[in-house]
């Protein structure tokens, strides 16, 4: 009998055990679920095709922008490439918002203007892929990407100029930029001479063949200024202010 007992108050006591297990870990909250790293950045970085956001970007220029959000984030590479490219998309966006308005208005360019400015754009993007590979060291991803944001230049300016009424001297360089551009070619020729001879024919084959595009000579200046930033080494003094 007493064994029954025994046996008796043992269950009792196991199942009182279990209830009260039970009711704790019903009454313990779960702890919260950490938010992915990537969901929480982006929390905090608008993205760069909503309008107001680029109004305010494009407010600064390319390079104070970038200081600001690398001293808000960190002078890392991948940090800098975020901000050039944040930069790059909102100036993009701008530009086809310029080619969509200008296409309704029905004061774009022809099909011939647009043929000879894909030329172009071809020539000078052979230019660039070459170039970066060619110079001294090969360009970094920084430096890439800051190839690809100035290049966005040509494209609003073309789009630009058929907002304006036709100056015939437009595109006709001032007697400053005739200066600027006697240096400019000096300078690039000295840059292509510190690169081996099978790279040295390369890179100015490439870059003959965007100068023989149709394009005036305050853009060929401005083509210079470019090609000379790709060329340039690290740590020389720029040879042009950042075209934006």
């Amino acid at each position: 009998m007493n064994s029954h007992r025994r046996t008796g108050i043992s269950a009792v006591a196991i199942a009182f055990a279990m209830l009260c297990a039970t009711a704790s870990a019903q009454q313990t909250p779960p702890p919260a679920a950490n938010p992915p790293a990537t969901a929480t950045a982006q929390a905090h970085k608008p993205h760069p095709a909503d309008a107001p956001f680029c109004a305010g970007v494009l407010q600064r220029s390319s390079s104070d922008w970038i200081a600001q959000y690398t001293a808000e984030h960190s002078t890392s590479p991948d940090d800098t490439v975020a901000a050039i490219n944040t930069y790059a998309k909102c100036y993009d966006a701008r530009t086809s918002r310029l080619a969509a308005s200008l296409g309704k208005s029905g004061k774009g360019p022809l099909m011939g203007a647009n043929g000879n400015f894909r030329d172009f754009q071809a020539a000078l993007k052979d230019f660039s892929t070459k170039a970066l590979a060619d110079t001294i060291p090969p360009a970094d991803p920084v430096r890439t990407a800051y190839a690809s944001l100035y290049a966005l230049q040509f494209r609003y300016e073309f789009l630009q100029s058929y907002t304006a009424k036709k100056d015939a001297a437009a595109g006709t360089l001032t007697d400053d930029q005739q200066t600027e551009m006697a240096k400019a070619k000096n300078r690039f020729g000295e840059l292509l001479g510190l690169l081996k001879m099978d790279q040295f024919h390369e890179v100015h084959s490439a870059f003959s063949k965007v100068l023989e595009s149709q394009i005036n000579d305050v853009t060929k200046l401005e083509v210079y200024r470019y090609a000379i930033f790709i060329l340039a080494r690290p740590g020389e003094k720029p040879f042009a202010p950042p075209p934006f």
